[in-house]
């Protein structure tokens, strides 16, 4: 089991930047690959980015390529969302999740949402124009 908290989020300007954090606490976050989603209001949620267990493996939505970093820090059981050159479009809350653990393989990076197992309670991001 792990249970995760995102955080970073909030109300920034077109262009602007926001960096976003999920801590995990329970079991060693190296043993899960780790996902971002964002859901906007009377939209499905949708895949933004994924980092495979190893972190070494990562991938993006074409929507945000280029705009968006995803990265891990094991020690630390956290993953961050870096998001730049944010545009109104990318408002949504923004979920953290993470799959089964030792799960697939070590580079691996799941991008269904129903790959996941254990999700954050989300955070807002809010992107004005």
């Amino acid at each position: 089991q792990v249970q995760l908290v995102e955080s970073g989020g909030g109300l920034v300007q077109a262009g602007g930047s926001l960096r976003l954090s999920c801590a995990a606490s329970g079991r060693t976050f190296r043993s899960y690959a780790k996902g971002w989603f964002r859901q906007a209001p009377g939209q499905e949620r949708e895949f933004v980015a994924a980092i495979s267990r190893s972190t070494f493996t990562t991938y993006y939505a074409d929507s945000v390529k280029g705009r968006f970093t995803i990265s891990g820090d094991n020690a630390k059981n956290t993953v961050y969302l870096q998001m730049n050159s944010l545009k109104p479009e990318d408002t949504a809350v923004y979920y953290c999740a993470a799959n089964s653990p030792d799960s697939g393989s070590y580079y691996y990076t799941p991008r269904a949402a129903d790959e996941y197992d254990y999700w954050g309670q989300g955070t807002q991001v809010t992107v004005s124009s």
